[in-house]
């Protein structure tokens, strides 16, 4: 629970739009923490298609680079199989930089306005399925801003566990 701007983690994923302009929920926060370089690096580097992650340097925050997944188009929309490939691509690029540790807010469920539950369960299965098979990453991290999105992710991984066992 907390703020992913004061996490402290090789990465962090903004909850991105296929343009990579920040405005407000998760971006918003990154970018008041970390400064207006970040979007002005991401914009630069984008339009990107929806489900795609490109990698900015961090700013001032504590991690050292931000990785915008872009989980919705201009329109502020999104999906399952979006957040689904979003995740992935974060965790691609990630590979790609060779982290260690990378924080993850809940794709698609602010703006997006996308089901919390179902964002949990689709992205702590990219995760798993992901840790299964990383090189380097050693921390995955999720950083959530309110209890119901808490016990959704705590709920997630527990069947994923209870699945496995």
């Amino acid at each position: 629970m907390g703020d992913i701007a004061e996490v402290e983690a090789d990465a962090l994923v903004n909850a991105a739009n296929s343009e990579l302009w920040m405005g407000s929920g998760v971006a918003g926060a990154i970018k008041r923490r970390g400064g207006r370089t970040i979007e002005s690096e991401a914009v630069s580097k984008g339009p990107i298609q929806v489900g795609d992650a490109v990698a900015t340097r961090a700013g001032s925050l504590k991690a050292s680079w931000v990785i915008h997944a872009a989980a919705m188009g201009p329109d502020l929309v999104t999906d399952g199989h979006r957040i689904r490939e979003a995740t992935q691509s974060a965790f691609r690029v990630a590979e790609e930089l060779q982290l260690k540790s990378i924080a993850l807010p809940s794709l698609g469920t602010g703006v997006g306005g996308f089901p919390i539950d179902e964002a949990a369960a689709i992205m702590t299965k990219v995760a798993m399925d992901h840790a299964r098979r990383t090189v380097t990453l050693r921390r995955i991290i999720f950083v959530l801003f309110s209890d119901e999105a808490k016990k959704a992710f705590d709920m997630a991984l527990g069947r994923i566990s209870q699945a496995e066992a």
